[in-house]
């Protein structure tokens, strides 16, 4: 009778044991060292999150306490060398999947960006965190705001929207050797053959800015290089022939944003 009364202690100890687990796989219990920093590292969120998921009004944590390290939203925040393209395959997602659920248009993304995995959860995901910003875009929308709001003349409006200077212009593929086929902002220009990009000097052209190319067209400037250097620009060619063909130019650009 003892042995039976002892095997179904031991059984309801098993099972709280099993359920405490389960129900603490969304919890991190703070340890001496631990920080909001550390913790957001290792769990994939950022900070911030943390801080709305626990409402903490500071960063200050202590030993013992229990955080909550997920949310309803599945979400990836976007570290360096991350691409539209990784992260889909990732996930079992498509890119346009990812692109319409986080209002992106481009390709462009960036490290502490935060893309929703869900499209089911899109709305409240947007509420919470900071949508993917496509900071290609962004500026352009601010000078529209600017333009709508100052009553300044049309020729200053170009003038202060638009800087033009004349480089020198080469080109390449994503197939040289030795290239990995994803550019320093994480574009994947394999998986998008048709996308214009060129390799800039960030000093010169800010990255993400979008420039207008003589006899090239619209692109983004999306790359570097290490032999980009000063006014020199690199342009993406999807077929080696055409970087060929292409040779070296002297061409002129402007910067719209």
């Amino acid at each position: 009778m003892k042995k039976k009364i002892v095997a179904l202690t031991a059984i309801a100890v098993l099972s709280v044991g099993a359920a405490g687990q389960a129900s603490a796989s969304n919890v991190h219990t703070v340890k001496s060292g631990d920080t909001l920093w550390s913790i957001s590292q290792d769990n994939n969120v950022s900070v911030q999150d943390l801080q709305d998921w626990n409402d903490l009004e500071s960063t200050l944590i202590y030993p013992s306490e229990e955080l909550k390290v997920e949310d309803k939203v599945k979400k990836h925040v976007v570290v360096k060398g991350d691409s539209l393209f990784k992260i889909a395959k990732k996930h079992n997602l498509s890119v346009d999947e990812l692109k319409t659920w986080n209002n992106i248009s481009g390709d462009l993304i960036f490290p502490g960006d935060q893309l929703v995995l869900d499209g089911t959860k899109v709305a409240s995901a947007h509420t919470t965190a900071k949508p993917a910003s496509n900071k290609a875009k962004a500026p352009a929308q601010s000078q529209s705001t600017a333009k709508a709001s100052a009553p300044a003349p049309a020729a200053a409006q170009t003038s202060a929207s638009v800087k033009e200077m004349t480089v020198t212009a080469t080109a390449y593929t994503a197939y040289c050797p030795g290239c990995s086929g994803t550019t320093a902002t994480g574009i994947d220009l394999r998986a998008n053959p048709n996308q214009k990009v060129i390799a800039v000097d960030p000093s010169v052209i800010p990255l993400g800015s979008r420039v207008w190319v003589e006899g090239y067209g619209e692109a983004i400037a999306g790359d570097t290089g290490g032999a980009i250097k000063g006014k020199i620009i690199d342009l993406f060619m999807p077929k080696e022939q055409d970087a060929l063909n292409w040779g070296r130019k002297t061409v002129k650009i402007k910067i719209l944003d």
